[in-house]
C-alpha cells in the first residue's frame, strides 16, 4: 500500500484549486459515455467538480498568496491488494471498500496532527476521487529503457485514490500543515502548526489495510522493508536478514518479523545483539520458532540384493559342505 503527500511544487498548492480538480477529473472526460467518477468524502459520494473547488477555494482564511492552500494525498494499493479486495468483496464492491478505507485513512491524518479538535476525516475539508488508470513517466525505468512511451497506460489493475485536503480544518480557523516535520525541535512552532510524522502516517495506511482486510503481507512487501533496503544502515539490514530468515517459516513468523521491522526501521536497535534483547520474550518467541528443526522424512533404505548363484554350482557347494 503506498500512501503519499504529494510534494507542495508538483500540486501547485497556492492558488486556486481549479487546476488540480480539473486534472483529476480527466479520466471523465477521456472516457466519455461510460458512468461518471464522482467525487466524495464522509458526508457525500456524489459530489461535483464544481462543489469540490468552490468549497476548497473558499477554507482558505487568512492563508497568504505564498502559502499552500491544499495538499493531495495519494492512496494506491498495489494490484495483489486489490487482487485481494476483489476476491474479499468482487468487483462493484472493490469500490466502494476502498472509499471507506480512504476515510479511515484520513482519520490517521487528522490524529496524526496531535491537535485538540482533530480528531477525525470529520474534523477535515477533503474530497477523494477514485481513478482507474496510471500512465507511465519519465522516471518509470520502462520509460528509460525504452520498452514504454510517456503518457502511455500501464497494465492490470491500476484503481486508487486521490485526495484533496485543505490545509484548514472544516471550521476554517486551525491550520494544518502535513510539511510541519519539527517533531518537537522548535516545541513552539509544533504546538502552533501541528507536529505532523509523514513516516507514520505511511505506515498507518499500510497497517490499517492489513487489519481492515485480513491482508497476510510478505515482509519484503512492507514498507520497513522497503526503507531500510533503501536508506538503512549495516546494522539496521543484518537485523532485517535475520528477520527475513525467521519470516519464511510460517504465519506466525511472518508476522511477528514484520511487526519488528518497522522497529528496525525506525532505529530502536543499535546491533542485531540489541535487538534481542530489547524485545525479549516477543523475539524468543520469534527466534523459536525460526530455529525449530524442519522434518524431513529418511529416504528409504535400499533393498538388499540377493546373491546370485553361480551357474552349474549345486545348493550344498553354495552353502558348502554339511559336516
Amino acid at each position: 500500500m503506498y500512501v503519499n503527500i504529494t510534494d507542495n511544487k508538483e500540486a501547485a498548492n497556492k492558488g486556486s484549486s481549479g487546476a488540480l480538480v480539473n486534472y483529476l477529473e480527466k479520466e471523465n472526460r477521456l472516457e466519455n459515455g461510460k458512468e461518471p467518477e464522482l467525487w466524495f468524502n464522509g458526508q457525500r459520494q456524489d459530489l461535483e467538480a464544481y462543489e469540490v473547488r468552490r468549497a476548497l477555494d473558499g477554507n482558505n482564511a487568512k492563508l497568504g498568496k505564498d502559502e499552500a492552500k491544499f495538499f493531495l494525498v495519494n492512496i494506491s494499493p498495489s494490484q495483489k491488494e486489490l487482487a485481494h479486495l476483489k476476491e474479499l468483496y468482487g468487483k462493484k464492491e472493490l469500490k466502494e471498500q476502498l472509499k471507506q478505507y480512504a476515510e479511515k485513512v484520513m482519520d490517521e491524518y487528522a490524529r496524526n496532527f496531535k491537535r485538540p479538535g482533530i480528531n477525525s476525516n470529520k474534523d477535515l475539508l477533503w474530497f477523494g476521487k477514485i481513478e482507474h488508470h496510471r500512465y507511465y513517466t519519465h522516471k518509470d525505468k520502462e520509460v528509460q529503457d525504452g520498452t514504454k512511451k510517456r503518457g502511455e497506460r500501464k497494465e492490470g489493475n491500476q484503481m486508487h485514490i486521490q485526495v484533496i485536503v485543505s490545509r484548514r480544518n472544516i471550521t476554517n480557523k486551525i491550520k494544518l500543515s502535513p510539511m510541519n516535520s519539527s517533531k518537537g525541535r522548535n516545541a513552539e512552532h509544533s504546538k502552533k502548526m501541528g507536529q505532523f510524522d509523514r513516516m507514520a502516517f505511511k505506515q498507518c495506511g499500510e497497517t490499517l489495510f492489513d487489519e481492515t482486510f485480513d491482508f497476510e503481507r510478505n515482509l519484503k512487501e512492507t514498507l520497513a522493508y522497503a526503507n531500510i533496503q533503501k536508506h538503512g544502515s549495516l546494522a539496521q539490514r543484518e537485523q532485517l536478514d535475520l528477520l527475513g530468515q525467521g519470516a519464511s517459516q510460517n504465519y506466525e513468523s511472518r508476522s511477528v518479523a514484520n511487526e519488528l521491522a518497522q522497529g528496525v526501521a525506525e532505529g530502536l536497535f543499535q546491533t542485531t545483539g540489541n535487538m534481542l534483547e530489547t524485545v525479549g520474550k516477543t523475539i524468543g518467541s520469534f527466534l523459536e520458532i525460526m530455529m525449530e528443526p524442519v522434518y524431513v522424512a529418511p529416504e528409504p533404505e535400499p533393498a538388499k540384493r540377493k546373491k546370485k548363484k553361480k551357474k552349474g554350482q549345486s545348493q550344498d557347494q553354495s552353502h558348502g559342505h554339511r559336516m
